[in-house]
């Protein structure tokens, strides 16, 4: 029979109790690499499958292996070998669905991170199948806890994603210790040479089997882009996250660094969120994940490899927060949702020179990723008022009110207010800490792009002239100009969300609005972006800087010091600190705003690794500790670039 006539698992010679799970769990029709593969592996041949992720392959192999399982025999008859641990997980678990109506099955999974003495005492009692990560299958061997002198089957599964991390010379010495007689079955995306020429050499005379995919993703997942512009990307996140119905999203980073960094700001927005990351331990990890599933959580921000193998049925949004570096991983982000014939949405934020990456991506797909809008100010106040009277609805239908409507009764005839005059001062109560009109964005100030920079141009145009444009003998001819006798500009009102400090440094301490600028930017963590309306005059500079800048963050600007002198920063119409104490010897070196900022090491994303444990790649803060997210809009890793070589790194 072909495969084209293969269109119920019925058709197919496994055994009964599988073909009873398959009834129970809703399977209908067999997918192509199912129907291709299943025959071939019931007969024992070799099989040398090609299809990408989410095509089905767990079950085409599991289900025809576990069917010529003796399940009298307890010890490892089936070894499957999984690029990550998660993948392993994924893998175990299917296994032990397909398995529940085999009497005494046992199917354990082994990999890095968890403890020995977890996997030691199953591979005591006896299992039937094994599934884990080269590098543990290789610890077991070597510690002699792992026979497969009884093994009839051998698994290389998404065998491409093992070569890319490393693992091949592992999975080449496992197969050296495994018996010649045994069933062997890759399958990988992509057959590269070396994966071909492992094929050759261990795989006895196998059918190939090559599944074309017309798209490389799921129908049912939308795709749109969002280009990074002047908007802050945390701050579209925002937006994105309150006005998108989602169940559960995964948003995706480069780095360790940035899952951890990132779940903390959006936790202090208000989201339920955790970060996923290969520096988490295995219990850590497994308990984040059945948080998500139960819905106790919401979010999770992870790395490619953390989140391979998550299969989450709550999870409606994917979104991309840093494009990924291939086409590949993009892929593999937006599998985790629009899984089983579920509606998926998938969301990028592309910068304008990551534009390339974005056609790649579409060629790759086959599919066109659709520009989306930023949700507008309107539509979030909207969203968030829906939101609100529906929380009305709700406690009006479910609690009981009569206490309270005599206490606002008492009110109102104390004081002879209107009840609805109550109402709107418990409403404005209620949403002070979220208020039902957010602030906008700094893109959206009735400001003209052109105008800012204008300013900018004519500060810089200024500061130019001051040092080369008027003639020597010009400048000396100048009486020297009295405090403040210099007009200052005419400065713009303060927008929306913003606030104005002074500074008590200005021309006569050479100050530019980069100094200022490079100072707060790198003490505060505030973006370039949102210092806004600078004015510089003789003896003080005004700046605009974001409301309600948390205390602890003042003080420590009026700390520091720019080109050699304290700033002293403050509210504007408020008294200036006292000054700083003299710094010294120092006070002639590079200031704050002269040096970039600082960090521990740089993440250059996730490293393939030799060892037994999947890496994934980026290392940890020198201090072990996530960065603390600094007030203000910036979410941007802080760098430090070196030119001058001849001296040493000021330590951080």
């Amino acid at each position: 029979m072909s495969d084209d006539q293969i269109t119920q698992f019925s058709q197919l010679a496994l055994a009964a109790p599988l073909l009873k799970v398959i009834d129970e769990v809703g399977y209908e029709t067999p997918s192509p690499i199912q129907a291709a593969a299943i025959p071939p592996l019931l007969e024992g041949r070799d099989l040398l499958g090609q299809a990408q992720t989410g095509t089905g392959k767990t079950a085409a192999f599991a289900l025809p292996l576990l069917s010529r399982l003796d399940l009298s025999l307890l010890q490892p008859q089936i070894l499957v070998l999984a690029p990550t641990r998660e993948l392993a997980i994924q893998v175990a678990e299917a296994m032990q669905t397909y398995a529940r109506h085999l009497k005494g099955f046992h199917v354990l999974p082994v990999y890095g991170g968890q403890s020995m003495e977890a996997q030691l005492r199953p591979l005591k009692r006896g299992v039937h199948v094994v599934v884990g990560t080269p590098g543990r299958i290789q610890d077991h061997l070597r510690r002699g806890t792992l026979k497969l002198d009884k093994l009839a089957a051998l698994v290389l599964d998404e065998a491409d994603e093992m070569l890319r991390m490393g693992f091949i010379d592992d999975v080449e010495q496992i197969l050296e210790h495994t018996p010649k007689t045994k069933q062997v079955a890759l399958f990988s995306a992509t057959m590269p040479a070396a994966i071909q020429k492992i094929a050759q050499r261990f795989l006895n005379n196998p059918v190939e089997i090559k599944i074309a995919n017309k798209t490389a993703t799921v129908p049912t997942i939308t795709q749109r882009y969002w280009q990074v512009t002047g908007t802050h990307k945390l701050d579209a996140l925002t937006r994105i996250l309150e006005a998108e119905d989602f169940d559960a999203m995964i948003i995706f980073v480069r780095t360790k660094t940035a899952t951890v960094e990132l779940s903390e700001k959006l936790e202090a927005r208000g989201y339920s969120c955790a970060p996923m990351n290969g520096d988490m331990n295995q219990a850590l990890r497994e308990r984040t994940v059945d948080r998500l599933k139960k819905g106790s959580l919401d979010i999770v921000v992870a790395t490619d490899v953390a989140a391979r193998g998550l299969d989450v049925e709550r999870i409606s949004h994917v979104l991309n927060y840093d494009i990924p570096n291939d086409t590949e991983p993009y892929i593999h982000r937006i599998g985790r949702t629009g899984r089983a014939g579920r509606k998926g949405t998938a969301i990028l934020f592309v910068s304008p020179r990551e534009k390339r990456m974005l056609r790649a991506i579409e060629q790759a797909t086959r599919q066109p990723i659709e520009e989306m809008k930023l949700p507008t100010h309107e539509d979030i106040a909207d969203k968030r008022i829906a939101q609100f009277k529906q929380t009305l609805s709700k406690t009006l239908e479910s609690q009981e009110l009569g206490y309270f409507s005599n206490v606002l009764e008492s009110y109102q005839q104390e004081h002879d207010v209107a009840m609805t005059d109550i109402a709107s001062a418990l409403a404005y109560l209620l949403q002070k800490e979220r208020p039902l009109l957010p602030a906008p964005m700094p893109a959206e100030r009735p400001v003209h792009e052109s105008r800012e920079r204008s300013d900018r141009g004519e500060r810089k145009e200024r500061s130019d002239r001051g040092d080369r444009g008027a003639p020597a003998a010009r400048r000396t001819e100048r009486a020297p100009r009295s405090e403040d006798s210099r007009p200052p500009r005419k400065l713009r009102d303060t927008g929306p969300g913003m606030e104005r400090y002074r500074i008590e440094v200005g021309r006569e301490q050479n100050i530019q609005a980069k100094h200022i600028v490079g100072a707060i930017a790198n003490e505060a963590g505030i973006d370039s972006q949102h210092i806004d309306n600078i004015s510089i005059n003789d003896n003080y500079s005004t700046v605009d800087l974001p409301e309600d800048m948390p205390k602890d963050v003042l003080m420590h600007l009026q700390k520091t010091w720019v080109c050699g002198q304290p700033m002293r920063i403050h509210r504007d119409g408020e008294p200036a600190p006292a000054p700083a104490k003299p710094r010294g010897p120092r006070s002639d070196k590079p200031t704050t705003s002269d040096r970039p900022a600082r960090a521990g090491k740089l993440f250059l994303g996730d490293k393939p690794a030799r060892s037994g444990k999947p890496n994934t790649g980026d290392k940890p803060l020198r201090s072990g500790k996530p960065a603390k997210p600094a007030f203000g809009k910036s979410d941007k890793p802080r760098t430090e670039t070196r030119t001058d070589k001849s001296k040493k790194p000021r330590k951080p």
